[in-house]
């Protein structure tokens, strides 16, 4: 894309359109740009080509577009009822039995962020307690704790 955009070239060729993206919107993303400017799609096996002095083309880049906003929008559709699943579980006391969150976290959702002294933590590691000592202490894994102390 980097050469697109020097316009270091008039067109792109591709063997198979599934092929130049790694999704139907990154596809079309990229033939979107690569229509503003100015550069030429072709589908070596697919009736592709983006072409403006054909009809086809405009029909072509329209339909995609079409169908890339309609995959964006079953994408937000999909993670609106998950995150709506995943809390109405979490209300009926579901997660951590019959549910399990993909972390294996079984957190409360939109949870605030847990806030602690780091310099607690250092000087409780200054005193000799055990990393394990500390995080029952601060009510924090051993993971944050070790993190804390090695960023000293």
């Amino acid at each position: 894309m980097a050469g697109a955009r020097a316009h270091e070239f008039d067109a792109v060729l591709c063997w198979k359109l599934d092929r130049f993206g790694r999704s139907m919107i990154d596809c079309v993303n990229l033939i979107q740009e690569l229509d503003r400017l100015s550069i030429r799609f072709i589908c070596a096996t697919q009736p592709i080509d983006t072409d403006h002095r054909s009809a086809n083309a405009s029909l072509f880049l329209n339909i995609i577009a079409a169908f890339s906003e309609f995959e964006r929008a079953m994408i937000r559709e999909r993670v609106a009822a998950g995150m709506k699943r995943y809390s109405q579980d979490y209300e009926s006391g579901k997660v951590g039995r019959s549910v399990q969150s993909r972390s294996g976290k079984n957190l409360a959702p939109h949870r605030p962020r847990r806030v602690f002294d780091r310099q607690k933590v250092r000087d409780l590691a200054a005193q000799g307690l055990s990393v394990r000592k500390i995080a029952k202490e601060m009510g924090v894994g051993r993971g944050t704790i070790e993190r804390t102390l090695k960023g000293t």
